[in-house]
C-alpha cells in the first residue's frame, strides 16, 4: 500500500480500516488480523502497521487483550447515529408509567428517534442486566429511573462505561446519591410531603401515620417533606407513627401495619400516603376495619393517579407525568447534540401542586 495524495503510509492503513469498522465490514468485538498478516496483507512493515493500529487504539476504535490479540471496540456500536434511546424503568404497565413513557415517546418520535423499552420489577440486578444490554445495543443515549434509588449503587461501573462511549444519559424521578452531579429531572418530592401534611395539620390533625418507602429517594424526601411540615407547626414528631416498607412488601406491609397500631388503640386521625396506590390499600383496609374515611380518619396520597378517583376521591398531589417524560427526553436530546449547561432549556425540578379531594375532614 503507497502513499496516497501525500498521506503517510500508516494514515492510509489506519483511514482503511477505521472505514471497515464503521461501515460494519469488521463488527464489534470480532479480531484483527495480527500485525504479521496485516504486513503481509497490504506490503507494509510491521512498524508502518503497528503505527496505523497505535492510532486506531488512541481513537477507541480497536482494543489490544493481552495474548489473545487485537479486536474491534464495543465502543464502535456508538460511534454511529442509530436513531434509538434506551429508556429503562421500574415498571411498564404499572400505575403512572404508560403516561410517563407516552410523554418521553411524543419527544423522541417527532425528533426521528424510536425507543428500546426495558424494565427491571425495582431490582437492581435486573437495572445491571438491562444496563449491560443496553451497552450491547447500538443506542444514542439512555433514560432511566433507578432501582431502589435511596440504597447506594453497586454497579457505577457501567455507568463509567455509558461514560466512556459517551453514551449520554438521565435519571428521572430519582438519583443515587454518589451519582447526584449526573443530569436528573426529579419532582419536588420534600415539598409535596410538607403539602399534604401541612393540609392535615392545618385542619386540626394531631396523631398522623406517614407511610413511606424506605427503598427510594422519593420516599426519603416525601419523609423529610412530612418532618418538616411537624417542626413547622411546632408538633413533636414521633418516629412510631412512621411505617416503612420496601419494594418486595409494599401490597401488604403499609395497611397491616396501620392495623396493628389501631389494635394497640394509638390514637389515629390522619394517613399521609406515600403514594395514591398505598393510600387506597389503607383506605380498604379501615373500610374492612368500619373505620369510616373521612369522618374518622383523613387519608392523603400523592401521584394524581387513576388510583385517586375511585370509591373516594383522594386528596394528593399531581404529578404531571407526561410532562416529566417530555422534560426527561428533551433533556437527553440537549446531551446528545452536546449543548453546553449553561444554555439548556430545560427546567429539572417540577414543583409539586395540592389536589383537594374528600379523604380529608376538618377536625376544628
Amino acid at each position: 500500500m503507497a502513499s496516497q495524495n501525500g498521506k503517510t503510509k500508516y494514515y492510509v492503513l489506519m483511514e482503511k480500516l477505521k472505514n471497515d469498522i464503521l461501515s460494519g465490514e469488521i463488527k464489534p468485538g470480532e479480531k484483527l488480523p495480527s500485525e504479521n498478516q496485516l504486513s503481509m496483507q497490504y506490503n507494509l512493515s510491521r512498524h508502518t502497521v503497528r503505527k496505523a493500529l497505535s492510532m486506531l487504539t488512541a481513537e477507541g476504535y480497536i482494543e489490544a487483550e493481552h495474548g489473545k490479540g487485537t479486536f474491534c471496540s464495543e465502543r464502535v456500536r456508538h460511534m454511529r447515529e442509530s436513531k434509538n434511546i434506551a429508556v429503562v424503568t421500574t415498571y411498564i404497565s404499572d400505575y403512572i408509567f404508560p403516561r410517563l413513557i407516552q410523554g418521553m415517546d411524543r419527544v423522541l418520535s417527532s425528533n426521528g428517534y424510536s425507543i428500546i423499552l426495558k424494565n427491571t420489577a425495582n431490582s437492581r440486578k435486573l437495572e445491571a442486566a438491562a444496563l449491560e444490554d443496553v451497552l450491547k445495543k447500538e443506542v444514542d443515549g439512555l433514560i432511566i429511573e433507578p432501582s431502589k434509588s435511596q440504597l447506594i449503587c453497586r454497579h457505577t461501573n457501567l455507568y463509567d462505561m455509558l461514560d466512556e462511549y459517551e453514551i449520554p444519559y438521565v435519571f428521572v424521578q430519582g438519583i443515587y446519591e454518589q451519582m447526584e452531579d449526573k443530569p436528573h429531572i426529579l419532582m419536588n418530592d420534600c415539598k409535596g410531603g410538607y403539602l399534604v401534611t401541612k393540609h392535615l395539620i392545618e385542619l386540626g390533625h394531631r396523631h398522623i401515620v406517614g407511610i413511606f418507602k424506605a427503598d427510594d429517594s422519593q420516599g426519603k424526601e416525601r419523609h423529610k417533606g412530612y418532618v418538616k411540615a411537624f417542626q413547622e407547626a411546632g408538633m413533636l414528631y414521633d418516629p412510631d407513627y412512621v411505617i416503612w416498607f420496601h419494594t418486595e412488601d409494599r401490597k401488604t406491609k403499609p395497611a397491616a401495619v396501620l392495623e396493628m397500631m389501631l389494635r394497640k388503640k394509638m390514637p389515629i386521625d390522619g394517613v399521609v400516603c406515600y403514594n395514591d396506590q398505598i393510600a387506597m390499600g389503607v383506605y380498604q383496609k379501615l373500610k374492612f376495619l368500619h373505620i369510616r374515611v373521612p369522618e374518622d380518619i383523613s387519608i392523603t396520597g400523592y401521584d394524581n393517579s387513576v388510583y385517586a378517583r375511585g370509591d373516594i376521591d383522594l386528596t394528593t398531589i399531581a404529578h404531571p407525568q407526561e410532562k416529566l417524560g417530555e422534560m426527561a427526553a428533551e433533556l437527553l436530546l440537549e446531551k446528545i447534540h452536546k449543548v453546553p449547561e449553561e444554555k439548556s432549556k430545560v427546567e429539572r425540578l417540577i414543583e409539586p401542586q395540592l389536589i383537594v379531594g374528600n379523604s380529608c375532614i376538618s377536625r376544628h
